[in-house]
């Protein structure tokens, strides 16, 4: 074994550290970690054993590092065919994914990749594969995916329908009505993906939807059918999702919540008639703040309407206003955190159960701070 004998400049190892901040692949800084530690004074041996290098590997990247600087721990040029998608090809892809399809002769108003390769072979007199434009955009951040997000509202029908809420704030202050934000959610009996300590084994194997479509499709079409004829949790035996419709009373934090198999206008019936036995005999006017989904604008509610007519009136929001208005969607987004997360429930009564838990728990330790400007006086 020879010894090493090299001499390193004066700021060798600031000029390690800081090329180790910066490099991305991981065989390079392996090699700069182990040069680091053989200019700090350690012996080659040492450093071989401890980070699995081979002893002659080691040595040539601490003489690389010694003649050609940080540099020479980069990989070399390798030899093969040159790739045939350029750095100028691949940005006149770029470019070309933001233009129009129709405009270069395309019957869909989407992009494929082969519809680009076509185009861009067109344009440039380059053929390359559906595969390579794949891989190209891959690397500049560009996927086919379905975009998510929200519709956003007329700012003009969002400010008139604070204003509206503001005057109706302002009535359950003085003690005049009782107003109520109403809303419905959905919750999954199989895992939502979460945040959290996960093991490496367990993590990407979540069953997220271990049902086909026409599975869960029967085991819904089952759960309607027991529920309509019993009407009781304990005759569900099938089915994977589970409704909860709910309402939160103006600066307070109670949710007055019926859970349902599922959500049609004949359930949202019975919830206003178990939340007009909670406040009949305060004598007030009861204003539900609910969106423009058609259930809550259905005939079926005219006669309920209609029995309580001057103590239960609905107030609705403007189109695409609920989550910006309508205060108990941050709690759904709590609810489900603290139910599902994560988990997977063999059965739906068994979710059921969850939900009706932590819903009850809300009464006596909130898990959900909704914040009022004012507080009304209580009743």
């Amino acid at each position: 074994m020879r010894t090493l004998k090299l001499h390193f400049p004066g700021d060798a190892l600031p000029t390690l550290d800081t090329f180790l901040k910066q490099t991305k692949e991981a065989r390079v800084f392996r090699r700069t970690q182990a040069v680091r530690d053989v200019v700090k004074g350690q012996r080659l041996q040492t450093v071989s054993d401890t980070l699995h290098f081979t002893y002659s590997a080691l040595r040539k990247w601490v003489h690389r590092f010694a003649n050609q600087g940080v540099q020479g721990l980069v990989d070399r040029p390798r030899p093969g065919r040159p790739p045939k998608v350029t750095c100028e090809l691949a940005h006149h892809l770029d470019r070309l994914v933001d233009q129009d399809p129709l405009q270069h002769g395309s019957s869909h108003s989407q992009w494929s990749c082969q519809e680009l390769a076509t185009v861009l072979a067109r344009q440039t007199g380059v053929q390359v594969s559906r595969e390579s434009v794949r891989e190209v955009l891959k690397k500049k951040a560009v996927s086919y995916s379905r975009p998510t997000g929200r519709l956003a509202p007329a700012p003009a029908e969002l400010a008139w329908a604070s204003l509206e809420l503001a005057a109706l704030e302002y009535q359950a202050r003085q003690g005049e009505i009782i107003l109520l934000y109403e809303d419905e959610t959905v919750l999954w009996r199989f895992a939502l993906p979460r945040a959290g300590w996960w093991r490496k084994a367990q993590r990407a194997r979540l069953p997220t939807r271990p049902l086909s479509p026409s599975q869960i499709k029967r085991d819904e079409s089952l759960k309607r059918q027991a529920w309509v004829r019993y009407r009781s949790w304990s005759r569900v035996t099938s089915g994977v999702l589970l409704s909860v419709i709910g309402a939160v009373q103006y600066g307070t934090a109670k949710v007055f919540y019926k859970i349902v198999p599922h959500f049609d206008a004949q359930e949202l019936r019975h919830y206003l008639h178990q939340v007009m036995a909670t406040f009949s005999k305060t004598g007030k006017e009861v204003v539900m703040v609910v969106d423009r989904s058609g259930i809550h604008r259905a005939h079926k509610l005219d006669a309920t309407l209609d029995h309580y007519h001057s103590t239960l009136r609905f107030h609705f929001l403007p189109a695409h206003c609920g989550h910006h208005l309508n205060p108990i969607e941050g709690f759904w987004r709590v609810l489900k955190d603290r139910i599902g997360a994560g988990r997977c429930f063999p059965a739906l009564h068994q979710l059921y159960q969850r939900t009706r838990h932590v819903l009850m728990a809300q009464h006596e330790r909130p898990i959900y701070a909704f914040h009022w400007h004012h507080i009304p006086p209580r009743i």
